[in-house]
């Protein structure tokens, strides 16, 4: 089990890996937050958009772990791109989540889902969005602030706009990603990258490739694939409610050599079946 943890450029502490709760239903992200709690999980991620930040506040209450020893994420929805809409919001999330304030809350996507990476960067929107943060941060609602999705240029908008230095882009990042590119860019600025679903959505379990570099460490697919996006200096966010799997994500106490890892850096994932045509999954999502 990984127990070591990040420091954020605020000097805020976040453990090294984390819990990912999208597609989990209030009812089951209940069980799911308990069962990982359990076993040592301290990070857990939801957004508004998941529908399931009551059940994420739940869990945390009843998992038995002292709220100071959670670390608890949710999200800002794209499309809230002005700042009355962005306060509002964020008070809407500490409601639901029945919490006094929340360890990170970050923008979901620099672009509303329906116009995901297309020609508009929607700049002044993101800028308002963030000042809402900045806002929350600075009374102490949110202990950290950041992004998901955001590319370099969007980030930059954001550095040279705003007043609070990101503390984290969150972004898909699995093998076989070409977001290597990104992640230099963050770590240059000292912004944490965090990996959303660094399994990539269980196609990557079916690679031959990658399954041949697993069974030479002697470890599952899912665990050299969460094992990766740490080498990469990246928290993982693995997904799942099944304590089996929660278990074998977790046990990555392992190193993947220099030359497996520059091996896995050269593969090329992006085909995932049935969630193609998912805003995250889109084509449009594989860009530095």
């Amino acid at each position: 089990m990984i127990t070591e943890k990040h420091v954020l450029n605020n000097n805020v502490e976040i453990p090294s890996i984390g819990l990912g709760t999208w597609n989990l239903d209030n009812n089951i992200v209940v069980d799911a937050i308990r069962d990982a709690a359990g076993i040592g999980y301290r990070l857990f991620d939801t957004a508004e958009s998941y529908g399931n930040e009551v059940g994420v506040g739940r869990g945390i209450k009843e998992c038995g772990i002292p709220r100071e020893d959670v670390f608890l994420t949710t999200k800002l929805s794209a499309e809230y791109k002005d700042y009355d809409t962005a306060c509002k919001a964020i008070d809407n999330s500490l409601e639901r989540l029945d919490e006094d304030y929340v360890d990170l809350m970050i923008i979901h996507s620099p672009e509303p889902w329906d116009d995901f990476r297309n020609e508009d960067h929607y700049f002044e929107g993101n800028v308002e969005a963030y000042n809402a943060l900045e806002d929350a941060y600075h009374d102490g609602k949110i202990r950290s602030i950041g992004l998901s999705n955001f590319l370099s240029v969007d980030i930059q908008n954001i550095i040279n706009n705003c007043s609070v230095i990101p503390q984290v882009n969150q972004i898909l990042c699995h093998i076989g990603t070409p977001s290597l590119d990104l992640i230099d860019f963050c770590q240059e600025r000292n912004i944490t990258v965090e990996a959303y679903s660094p399994i990539a959505h269980g196609v990557i379990l079916d690679n031959s490739d990658v399954g041949r570099i697993a069974d030479k460490y002697n470890v599952s697919i899912s665990a050299l694939c969460v094992r990766y996006t740490m080498e990469l200096g990246c928290i993982p966010l693995p997904k799942s409610s099944a304590l089996e799997h929660m278990q074998d994500n977790i046990d990555v106490d392992f190193k993947i050599s220099s030359e497996d890892m520059n091996y896995l850096k050269s593969l090329v994932i992006n085909d995932y079946g049935d969630a193609n045509d998912l805003h995250i999954y889109s084509s449009k999502n594989l860009t530095g």
